[in-house]
C-alpha cells in the first residue's frame, strides 16, 4: 500500500523531571527543546502506550517504536480488536480494552495517537490532562474550533507535542526559509504549495483505511487530507516573513466520486496580511507527485520540484541550487527525540497545527459559499 508521508527513529527521566528541564523557545512556529536527560548516564526506555492505529502512517510509526531501543510500547488500545492486535504483534505491550487504564497508569510518559480524526477531541484532551505527552498524526482537530480548543488544553497541560507535518524540515525548504528571514526576497508577493498523488485513483481507501475517505470521521476529503500539509509549509514560510493569513476561499471538487460524499481534489486561496496571495493545490487523483512549491518576491524568485531547488534574482544563487543544509529528521522522530530527551528537536507547537486547521476550515466554507472568509487571529 502506497503511503504519502515516511517516517524513521530514537529517552527521558520521569514525567517530572522533563517537566522542570524543557525549554520553550518560541521561534516562529517550532518549539525548540533543550536537552532533558537528568541523569547523564540514564538509559532507561521511556514508557509509551499506542493509543488508536487506524491511520494510513500507523504501520510506518509502530514498526519505527518497535526498532527503537529507548522506547518501551506498554499498552496498545484501538477500539478495533484486529487492528488492536496488528499494532501489538510489531511493538508488543498489553492490549487494553479501555485507554482509561493509560490515562491511570502514572509510569506512561508518552502516547502515539494515530486514531480516526473523530476521536482527537476525547482522546487528545484525555491524554493531556493525565499528563501524558502527545504526538498525533494530522490534522489536531475536525474543524478549526475543534482544533482551537484542543491547542488551548495542550498548552494549558504543558506537555511536550508533536504533530505529523513533516516537510518543513526538508532540505531546500530550511535553504528557502533561511533566504526569507535574510530578507532575499524583497517583499513577497505570491507563495503557491502542491502535495498529490493517486489514491482515489488506486483505491487507496477501499478496505482497512476506509475512514480517511469519511468526512463523518476524518472531517476532511482528499484535498483537505494532502493540502494540510501544504498549507502547513506555506505558513511556515509565510510565519518567518511576519506575515499571517487573513482571508481564504477556494475550489473543491470531486472528478471520481469513487467515496461518496469525500472531495477528491481542490485549489485553495489565501490573502495574507501583507498583500501576499497563497494558492494551495492538493488532492486524491493526480498521477504525479512533485510536491512543488514556488515563491516570488520582489527582489528573488524560489521554485522547488520533486526536491529540486531553483533560484532567481540579484541576491540569491542563480539556477539550480546542490549545496543545501542537512534535512530534519522526519517529525515522528522528532517527537521520539524529545520524549526520550536525545536531541534538540525543533518541534510544531499546538497553536500552529491549530492554525493550520483554521486556515483549512476557512479554505472550505469559501468553497462551499464561493465567497471570502475571514480569518480572526
Amino acid at each position: 500500500m502506497p503511503s504519502h508521508d515516511h517516517a524513521n527513529p530514537p529517552h527521558l527521566t520521569r514525567r517530572g523531571m522533563i517537566g522542570q528541564t524543557v525549554a520553550l523557545a518560541a521561534a516562529g512556529a517550532f518549539t525548540y527543546l533543550s536537552p532533558r536527560r537528568a541523569v547523564a548516564d540514564d538509559d532507561r526506555a521511556t514508557p509509551v502506550a499506542l493509543v488508536g492505529g487506524a491511520h494510513i502512517h500507523a504501520p510506518g510509526f509502530v514498526q519505527q517504536m518497535a526498532d527503537h531501543d529507548r522506547i518501551d510500547s506498554r499498552y496498545v488500545w484501538d477500539p478495533a480488536p484486529d487492528t488492536a492486535q496488528r499494532r501489538q504483534q510489531v511493538i508488543g505491550g498489553e492490549i487494553v480494552d479501555d485507554p482509561q487504564v493509560i490515562w491511570d497508569d502514572d509510569e506512561i510518559e508518552a502516547v502515539v495517537i494515530l486514531s480516526q480524526t473523530n476521536r482527537h477531541l476525547h482522546l487528545i484532551s484525555d491524554a493531556v490532562a493525565a499528563g501524558k505527552h502527545v504526538f498525533h498524526d494530522k490534522p489536531l482537530g475536525m474543524d478549526g474550533d475543534e482544533a482551537t480548543t484542543l491547542a488551548r488544553r495542550i498548552n494549558d497541560a504543558g506537555v511536550i507535542y508533536q504533530t505529523g507535518y513533516f516537510r518543513r524540515g526538508e532540505a531546500p525548504i530550511q535553504r528557502i526559509r533561511q533566504l526569507i528571514e535574510d530578507g532575499a526576497f524583497g517583499q513577497i508577493t505570491s507563495i503557491r504549495t502542491t502535495m498529490q498523488h493517486s489514491g482515489a485513483i488506486g483505491g487507496w481507501f477501499d478496505d482497512e483505511w476506509r475512514w480517511m475517505a469519511d468526512v463523518e470521521q476524518a472531517g476532511v476529503g482528499g484535498f483537505g487530507d494532502l493540502g494540510t500539509h501544504a498549507l502547513d509549509l506555506m505558513l511556515f514560510l509565510m510565519d518567518h516573513a511576519d506575515d499571517r493569513a487573513v482571508a481564504a476561499t477556494g475550489h473543491i471538487g470531486s472528478a471520481l466520486d469513487r467515496y461518496e460524499g469525500a472531495d477528491e481534489y481542490g485549489e485553495g486561496l489565501i490573502r495574507f496580511a501583507s498583500g501576499a496571495v497563497g494558492t494551495v493545490g492538493a488532492g486524491w487523483v493526480a498521477h504525479a507527485n512533485p510536491n512543488t512549491l514556488e515563491i516570488s518576491g520582489t527582489e528573488a524568485h524560489a521554485r522547488i520540484t520533486e526536491g529540486q531547488l531553483h533560484l532567481r534574482g540579484p541576491g540569491v544563487e542563480d539556477g539550480h541550487v546542490t549545496e543545501l543544509p542537512d534535512p530534519w529528521p522526519h517529525s515522528f522522530q522528532l517527537y521520539l527525540q524529545a520524549i526520550t530527551g536525545e536531541a534538540r528537536a525543533p518541534l510544531i507547537t499546538a497553536d500552529s497545527a491549530a492554525y493550520t486547521n483554521r486556515v483549512m476550515t476557512a479554505i472550505y466554507h469559501g468553497a462551499a459559499e464561493m465567497n471570502w472568509v475571514r480569518l480572526d487571529h
